[in-house]
């Protein structure tokens, strides 16, 4: 052996140094090599496949780092090396600071591959699970490093019972400072588990209608019907009452009608009777209906009058008034074909004198 092998660096030989660095070489070369080929043909199986296990195994492989397949080549060089205690163990924390990296970076996989997966999965039939997933998921990943970096701070030596105490009275002060900002955050996050609303749903708040358009952290941005954007403080939404249409599967209708019960009309008790029947009727034979009840419900100042409820079996505004349009139509033709009257405002206007006079049919300015 040459002379000039055995001079020592760092205490020790070149040689040494030469033989570590080859089995790095040895190793590293073959590994990423390896790692590229058995992805290639893993990829090409999985694209046969319906299983998700060899896709997972894929995506586990493609984020794996040169770097981390270098410090293992590293670690095994460093069995024929005689370092110092200070060095050794620098490249040891190092190593494990690399390993705790790649760690995370599979564990992102692994959330990212589920969230990939889910959306596919569901998106189609519930849009809610768009919005809970990715929240969720975020979370996921904020934990993971959060873990990954005080497991980092433990390995360099730092006192994490002090550090964790240190945050927690930090993170106390900050709260009380930013409890409103906090208490919108934690009421998006109660939106987006909760789920009374996604985006896309038509909703009331109050006396304001719109379409939601935005769930964030902050707020909540509905497109009312008359086209400005409404923005709701998130807490606030919260505390009022919220009424969700696109959840709605019927609407019902209440129609209240007042028939004359004054001598020109000639009503009669059997006409009364046979009222609701009429009323059922027109609604019955209109489709997407479905009849609730139809009665003589009192009198009024100036009418006889007959509340019906209904339903129409669809959330769709529009076709409720198609329906509500037609019922009525059909009410008015068998009212007039029973000769039954429908009710007008009266007043009665008494004289000093003694005399009275009775007006009908007065318009209801005549009549305020």
């Amino acid at each position: 052996m040459p002379d000039f092998l055995n001079r020592l660096v760092y205490g020790n030989t070149l040689s040494a140094w030469l033989s570590a660095a080859a089995i790095v070489a040895i190793i590293a070369v073959p590994l990423a090599l390896g790692k590229r080929l058995v992805l290639s043909r893993l990829t090409h199986f999985a694209k046969r496949t319906r299983t998700r296990a060899d896709d997972l195994m894929a995506e586990l492989l493609t984020r794996t780092g040169f770097v981390f397949l270098t410090w293992l080549c590293l670690l095994v060089a460093l069995e024929v090396l005689r370092l110092k205690r200070g060095p050794r163990s620098v490249l040891i924390a190092a190593a494990i600071i690399t390993f705790l990296l790649q760690a995370g970076i599979w564990l992102n996989g692994v959330i990212a591959f589920w969230v990939k997966r889910h959306l596919e999965e569901r998106a189609a039939s519930d849009s809610a699970s768009i919005t809970t997933i990715k929240a969720l998921s975020i979370g996921a990943r904020l934990f993971v490093w959060a873990v990954i970096f005080v497991l980092a701070l433990d390995n360099f030596g730092v006192d994490i019972a002090t550090l964790v105490a240190g945050l927690g009275i930090t993170g106390l002060a900050v709260a009380l400072a930013v409890q409103n900002i906090l208490g919108d955050v934690f009421a998006a996050l109660s939106i987006v588990l909760d789920k009374p609303f996604v985006v896309g749903d038509p909703i009331q708040v109050d006396k304001f209608s719109g379409t939601v358009e935005h769930i964030g952290l902050k707020s909540t941005r509905v497109r009312s019907i008359s086209g400005e954007q409404i923005i709701f403080s998130n807490a606030d939404l919260l505390k009022g009452r919220v009424r969700n249409f696109k959840r709605m599967y019927e609407r019902q209708i209440v129609l209240v009608l007042g028939v004359s019960h004054g001598a020109p009309s000639g009503i009669t008790s059997e006409m009364l009777g046979r009222i609701p029947g009429i009323l059922r009727e027109a609604v019955e034979t209109q489709p997407h209906t479905r009849f609730e009840r139809s009665h003589f419900r009192g009198y009024g100042e100036s009418a006889l009058e007959f509340e019906t409820v209904y339903f129409v079996s669809s959330a769709d505004f529009n076709l409720s008034m198609d329906v509500q349009q037609a019922v009525n139509l059909r009410i008015f033709e068998r009212f007039k074909e029973e000769g039954i009257e429908f009710s007008f405002p009266t007043r009665v206007v008494i004289h000093k004198g003694g005399g009275v006079i009775e007006q009908s049919e007065l318009s209801s300015v005549d009549s305020s």
